[in-house]
């Protein structure tokens, strides 16, 4: 029976264990101290996830990390993006050249604005770099613990590497598609939290469903803008991890990000929202990456600029929409330095 290490007990490293175990998979769920394995082992049902959702006892919780490591044949590594960096030093001693590297976090790293996938790599020995993959997609652990279909996306530079995790990471009612576009895959759900942050804070506004719609499409448009322009793949951003996530994360009041749109709007301080809940919004450190980002490419992000704007300027959130709203229209494939007119032209030529 394969083993899979799971480092991280956010709620989705703790999810995906509940999923892998329910599989009959061998799981361990590495906690950082004792103590914090302990609370997890008597915690059945587990407050921290749901109410109603117990942690099955064939989900081996430790604080020992080698114990967690010892011949697994993939880790999982399902922490805060702003973690990965520290956590991935701590793995890196125990890999070797079999075991899978999944990184299920949707951030990019702040002050490198680097994805994920490039953070382990730069901390990991060379020779194990082509074992990286990246899993992505519209997945709201509340309804994956609840038994509801969910489909993902697994991506690695290899696409046999991408086939044979896939394969151990495929679960009834979790559907797992593969991918070699790892640029795509991570940027997608990296760069939705930033838009889902705008679209609750459209709907807290009470701006309706037409704006709302025209924000999340533009805001797509964004999305693959920037991915081209670092060499992803336009059609990824169509997929689970693009389209799907972001429509996912804007529309569901399961969504991190939409509820602390949704708490600016209404007027609450950024810290005061972030201090009262029990996981991450990724999108409101990904979004100061993913600025710094733009402007290192010179390419035009007016959504996330105004999110920036909003989450550490001090700008209202009604005076930011409003502007983005009624904004000087140009063609809607139009600014600069997307690229996006260029690849339409390509195609009909080819």
């Amino acid at each position: 029976m394969p083993k899979i290490a799971i480092v991280g007990t956010t709620t989705w490293g703790k999810t995906l264990g509940v999923v892998l175990v329910h599989k009959g998979l061998q799981v361990n769920l590495w906690a950082r101290t004792e103590r914090e394995a302990a609370e997890l082992r008597s915690a059945r049902p587990n407050p921290a996830i749901t109410s109603s959702v117990t942690l099955p006892p064939e989900l081996f919780i430790t604080s020992s990390l080698s114990e967690a490591l010892a011949k697994a044949r993939a880790v999982i590594l399902a922490v805060p993006s702003q973690a990965m960096r520290q956590n991935i030093r701590l793995v890196a001693e125990y890999l070797n050249k079999t075991m899978l590297v999944v990184s299920a976090a949707k951030g990019l790293e702040i002050g490198s604005n680097k994805r994920m996938s490039q953070v382990i790599a730069e901390e990991i020995d060379p020779r194990f770099v082509s074992n990286i993959c990246v899993l992505s997609g519209p997945n709201l652990s509340r309804e994956i613990l609840s038994g509801l279909p969910a489909a993902t996306v697994l991506a690695a530079e290899s696409g046999a590497i991408a086939r044979i995790t896939k394969k151990l990471l495929t679960a009834p009612n979790f559907c797992v598609y593969t991918n070699t576009d790892v640029i795509g895959v991570e940027l997608g759900g990296a760069l939705k939290n930033i838009i889902a942050l705008g679209a609750g804070m459209a709907d807290g506004l009470g701006y309706g469903d037409n704006a709302k719609a025209a924000f999340v499409t533009r805001g797509l448009t964004e999305m693959i803008a920037i991915g081209v322009a670092l060499g992803a793949n336009p059609l990824t951003f169509s997929g689970l991890t693009g389209l799907g996530d972001l429509v996912a994360t804007c529309a569901s009041p399961l969504s991190r990000n939409h509820y602390v749109g949704v708490e600016l709007a209404d007027g609450r301080s950024l810290k005061e929202i972030t201090d009262s809940m029990n996981g991450v919004a990724e999108g409101v450190s990904t979004t100061i990456a993913a600025w710094g980002l733009a402007q290192q490419l010179g390419v035009e992000m007016p959504i996330t600029e105004r999110i920036h704007q909003i989450l550490y300027e001090g700008v209202n959130p009604r005076q930011a929409v409003a502007e983005l709203m009624a904004a000087e229209a140009n063609h809607e494939l139009a600014g600069r330095k997307w690229n996006l007119f260029s690849l339409f032209r390509r195609r009909r030529r080819s």
